[in-house]
């Protein structure tokens, strides 16, 4: 049998006589694998099993070993790397959330001896123009496209390239198409707003109002369509006057809160399909005179940090960003490696966290359009000369 310790010495004495670079043909030796095998093993090869795939993974990382990427790239078409494009335009791109996702992504990456490239775009024209170099440079095995919307024109134009990607959300928001044969990974946002009304009603709400975000997502459509399956779930009618879109930031989501709040029969409650557009109704609520989490209760989604900063505490849905992006990052890979798109997808959760903006109303909705009214009034007073 053997030695494994003088084989390490020998393999240490073979790596310095070469430079330090461990070769293929000594990690072959040492897993007593043909160097065949263990290449089509790194390179993901469909007829090497899963096992021996990850016993060689294993090995090479331990002993060090790393493909030279020019001379792989020519011998399986594959540069090792995954991309995504961010569009530097969209107002959110900082939130901390979007930074714990690239972080996922890129670590799953790493683990797999995989790069991650990120380019940036300004225009959804400047989008295709940058994923279309991408792809001509050969930069990138395939790509991680986030915030999907209704319409993708990234999802057509990927395909039509016959590049492998990977969408984070779904898209086709009403109607079949793209997501016959795309991979995905997703967080139900829709069960979150119908978990969000069902605690309302529990609470006693009767009239709940809705903020959503940007019609063009097909999130903010899956997050309206949550919303409403809870109020008929909960046998409570669907007031299209309570239901609101076109909030992303802060100020969209105080505009809007601001709509909702000074209809004749306002809600006691209100769901907004993103954090930082729940957090804009504080401003608003105390311009009335209200007293988030007993005169009007907020319900947010994301898991966003200022949530827990603000006062009180934003109840929210919150997403692990951090592994959405692992689980990107891991699929893609996969997809690259000859798995099927349309095996590979998955949906996820987001989980509750309890904080002190909403609770049971303490006034009726009527009470509450009088308290407003009379704050308004108050506030025009407070304003004469």
């Amino acid at each position: 049998m053997a030695n494994p310790e003088l084989q390490q010495r020998q393999i240490r004495s073979q790596r310095a006589a070469s430079g330090g670079r461990v070769k293929l043909d000594e990690l072959a030796h040492h897993l007593g694998l043909s160097k065949s095998t263990v290449s089509r093993a790194l390179n993901g090869y469909s007829d090497i099993s899963e096992s021996t795939r990850k016993r060689v993974e294993v090995t090479a990382r331990k002993m060090g070993y790393r493909p030279l990427s020019h001379a792989q790239a020519i011998r399986t078409g594959r540069v090792r790397a995954i991309a995504m494009v961010i569009n530097s335009e969209e107002p959110d791109r900082h939130n901390p959330f979007f930074q714990d996702f690239l972080a996922g992504a890129c670590e799953a990456a790493s683990a797999s001896d995989w790069t991650m490239t990120i380019s940036t775009a300004k225009s959804k024209q400047d989008m295709l123009n940058v994923l279309g170099r991408l792809v001509e440079e050969r930069k990138a095995d395939g790509f991680i496209l986030p915030r999907t919307e209704v319409d993708d024109a990234r999802v057509g134009y990927l395909s039509d390239l016959q590049v492998p990607f990977i969408l984070y959300g779904r898209t086709g928001y009403g109607r079949t198409g793209y997501q016959d044969d795309t991979s995905w990974f997703d967080i139900s946002g829709e069960k979150a707003m119908s978990g969000a009304v069902e605690r309302l009603v529990r609470f006693g709400h009767s009239r709940i109002g809705f903020v959503g975000s940007d019609p063009k997502f097909n999130y903010s459509h899956l997050r309206r369509d949550g919303y409403v399956d809870g109020l008929r779930a909960a046998g409570l009618p669907v007031d299209p006057e309570l239901i609101r879109e076109g909030a992303r930031t802060r100020e969209e989501g105080a505009a809007e809160a601001r709509a909702v709040l000074r209809l004749p029969v306002p809600p006691t409650a209100i769901v907004f399909a993103t954090d930082q557009a729940a957090l804009g109704s504080y401003s608003v609520c105390a311009e009335f005179g209200l007293e988030i989490g007993r005169d009007v209760s907020v319900l947010g989604y994301d898991g966003v940090p200022e949530c827990q900063y603000a006062s009180p505490g934003l109840t929210t849905f919150s997403v692990d960003s951090k592994r959405a992006g692992e689980r990107l990052a891991t699929m893609l890979i996969r997809q690259t490696r000859g798995e099927e798109p349309a095996t590979l997808r998955e949906l996820s959760q987001a989980v509750l966290i309890e904080r002190d903006s909403d609770g049971p109303p303490l006034l009726t909705s009527n009470e509450l359009a009088k308290k407003i009214k009379q704050s308004m009034e108050d506030n025009r007073g407070g304003n004469r000369p």
